[in-house]
């Protein structure tokens, strides 16, 4: 199987949202407001400025996502990127295409000059992600995220 990893463009989308919704209603049993995660996808798509999508494509179709969205480190003089909103579609799974997905954009990064790491969160029981995620080389971080949502209570 071939896989091309690839910056999301807007005739992307469409698949970006169904992904999106999926991966909430998956990981979180949420179901997302469709005209939001619609405009919400547009904009990061029309204006990286916030972020920017990575897609996979695998018999000539996208199969795969990530998003990445920017934190700057004063303490590192550069910028984090966090990798979100990260799926696969549960047929391609464990076929490589999330690594595919991130050494792609491991590399991009590595090679701006102004980008300190890679950071991503995961939920505590999704063990499987969790290896992946130590398999390429990420380390677990003595952080915890704490937030406070206006949007999804």
């Amino acid at each position: 199987m071939n896989i091309v990893s690839r910056p999301a463009t807007a005739s992307d989308t469409d698949i970006i949202v169904e992904f999106n919704a999926a991966m909430a209603k998956e990981t979180e049993n949420l179901e997302l407001d469709r005209e939001r995660l619609q405009k919400g996808t547009e904009a990061l798509i029309a204006d990286s400025s916030n972020g920017i999508y990575y897609v996979a494509e695998a018999d000539g179709k996208v199969v795969g996502q990530l998003m990445i969205t920017y934190e700057w480190s004063d303490w590192r003089n550069g910028t984090f990127w966090w990798i979100q909103s990260v799926y696969v579609q549960p047929e391609y799974r464990e076929r490589g295409i999330f690594c595919s997905l991130y050494r792609y954009v491991e590399s991009i990064a590595r090679n701006r000059g102004n980008v300190c790491g890679l950071r991503l969160y995961v939920d505590q029981s999704n063990k499987l992600a969790q290896q992946t995620y130590e398999a390429l080389g990420m380390k677990r971080s003595h952080y915890q995220i704490m937030d406070t949502d206006f949007v999804l209570k």
